[in-house]
């Protein structure tokens, strides 16, 4: 119930951390999640600061917001939120670790099903299918922020 993807990018820590924290560029990179925005009054990442994002499931539909929340928030290291529902808690995990190299990050993101009886469930009906849909996403998404961060 973990997938991950990594990818190596040119450039220092800091640099790739601002880009993966900011949550309202997701748009630019992620196959499924096209908008994301802050919610309560957060301008930024910092634990325990929620935004939502507005989604696009396979890239076809159905299309649906989710509230997430950031759960680690360390510059130049790490950023990961959960990502919540109503009644339910959290459903899953999604986050990016950074390590430094000699030529700049070596970026990993992943993902992480919740151990809850439904996501078990789930994940033993579409796991498959689902992991490599997001192992495949995830490197896309990696391949887009490398562009831009390499670029700039």
């Amino acid at each position: 119930m973990r997938e991950t993807a990594t990818v190596s990018m040119a450039a220092p820590p800091d640099k790739v951390w601002a880009l993966v924290s900011d949550v309202t560029r997701i748009g630019e990179f992620s196959p499924e999640t096209f908008e994301a925005e802050w919610l309560g009054g957060a301008t930024g990442p910092a634990v325990g600061a929620r935004f939502r994002g507005h989604v696009k499931r396979n890239e076809r539909g159905p299309v649906y917001w989710t509230v997430c929340r950031v759960v680690a928030c360390e510059p130049g290291r790490e950023f990961t939120f959960a990502v919540t529902a109503p009644g339910a808690g959290e459903l899953t995990r999604w986050g990016y670790l950074l390590d430094p190299t000699d030529t700049g990050t070596e970026v990993t993101e992943f993902f992480e099903a919740a151990p809850s009886l439904p996501m078990r469930l789930y994940w033993m009906l579409a796991g498959r299918w689902r992991g490599r849909r997001n192992r495949n996403d995830m490197r896309r998404t990696l391949e887009r922020m490398k562009a831009v961060v390499e670029r700039a």
